[in-house]
């Protein structure tokens, strides 16, 4: 039996954005959203946590060189949505409303992609101190 190592990248990001649906009242987008529907938008300064898990390397000793999923990190996440409004800057945001959970989802399959099949993805995402998501639940 191999032994699953689990290994974790800290990163921190600012941005704004907007909670709203386009098909809604103005009234019911503030009824459903309040103030994270603010028509000039807010910011958060987010704070990452991805986990990688997987059997080490015998050779190496690694899950992942984490050189290598801090670059990933970068060019994926935060060279992306660092200091972005994600509703007006982002693809990946221009229809989908950037909710934690919506964040979270997409950085997931934005690192899932580049990563071998053989490891496992946790994002944990905080948009506050006290309010986070993780995905997959």
């Amino acid at each position: 039996m191999e032994n699953k190592v689990a290994v974790y990248r800290k990163e921190h990001f600012n941005a704004a954005h907007r909670l709203h649906n386009s098909n809604w009242s103005v009234e019911k987008n503030k009824e459903v959203f309040g103030l994270c529907n603010n028509a000039n938008f807010h910011g958060h300064n987010y704070e990452l946590i991805v986990k990688v898990s997987g059997v080490p390397n015998p050779e190496t000793g690694y899950v992942l060189d984490m050189k290598v999923l801090s670059d990933l990190i970068k060019e994926e996440v935060l060279n992306k949505f660092d200091h972005k409004n994600l509703n007006l800057d982002t693809v990946e945001f221009a229809t989908l409303n950037p909710t934690a959970e919506n964040i979270a989802v997409v950085i997931y399959n934005l690192l899932r992609a580049r990563l071998d099949k053989e490891l496992d993805l946790k994002i944990r995402l905080y948009e506050t101190e006290r309010n986070f998501v993780e995905y997959p639940a």
